[in-house]
């Protein structure tokens, strides 16, 4: 496998405090990959290094083989990466169709002037297009049939659902999941894992932050673990579960004696 992103000793300061510090991490394009560790240990602030949110205080982030270190959000997304956030963040005014095509509508490709009047061929040929690419990412997440419903009135684990395909309607070649199952039960977390398969099955490679250890270990092809803002450890799931940092990292000091 190639590695399609790469963190190279990324660190971030927030005055004193190093949330991140010197962390080396590959993920492969093709794979499912997460990064756990205790709350705090920075895990959404890689999600946000990686997505221009914050710029590395020192190091490196390649994508592609190109640096990614610094640049805004917006074009970050635009060269492939989409993502969710640990908080859900829809626009419940709108219909779950309208949630999806804002994310769609990164990938027009029209001039402002056809968008505004919506006259233009191209414009209209444009305007199918995303729609049935917002259809598209709907039913891979199962939720084509409640298109013209409001976001708000979703259940939680389908406003979880929704946030995934609008980061789908990007077309990225990488999709960062933060805690994608945090507050579903048993059932919605089985179909959950599914999709996320079935996700990488369609040529996305995945990047997730997880708390739920069962989850993770199920789905992940690798792991690699945070603690005070530094790597600890990276290996396949068997190997992570066994690694005595980790379970001092969750348990605490002397859990391995």
């Amino acid at each position: 496998m190639t590695a399609l992103l790469k963190l190279d000793n990324a660190t971030i300061r927030f005055g004193g405090l190093v949330a991140v510090n010197g962390v080396n991490l590959d993920v492969e394009e093709g794979e499912i990959m997460a990064l756990i560790g205790p709350n705090g240990a920075g895990k959404s602030t890689i999600f946000n290094l990686i997505t221009g949110i914050y710029p590395p205080t020192e190091g490196g982030i390649s994508f592609k083989g190109k640096s990614i270190a610094g640049l805004q959000p917006h074009v970050i997304a635009g060269g492939g990466i989409g993502r969710t956030f640990q908080n859900i963040r829809l626009f419940n005014e709108l219909t779950v169709l309208e949630n999806v095509l804002i994310g769609a509508h990164t990938r027009g490709s029209w001039n402002l002037t056809g968008a505004l009047l919506k006259l233009l061929p191209p414009v209209r040929r444009e305007e199918g297009r995303l729609l049935e690419l917002a259809i598209h990412c709907l039913s891979q997440v199962d939720l084509a049939h409640k298109a013209y419903e409001q976001a708000c009135n979703l259940p939680y684990g389908e406003q979880r659902r929704l946030e995934i395909a609008r980061a789908l309607a990007i077309e990225p070649a990488l999709i960062l999941l933060d805690e994608p199952a945090a507050g579903m039960n048993p059932q919605e977390k089985q179909t959950l894992l599914t999709m996320v398969r079935n996700i990488r099955a369609s040529g996305v490679t995945v990047f997730l932050v997880e708390h739920d250890m069962k989850f993770v270990m199920g789905l992940s092809d690798r792991i690699a673990v945070l603690d005070y803002g530094v790597k600890i450890a990276d290996g396949k799931p068997e190997e992570v579960r066994a690694n005595p940092a980790v379970i001092e990292a969750y348990l605490g000091k002397g859990a391995t004696n």
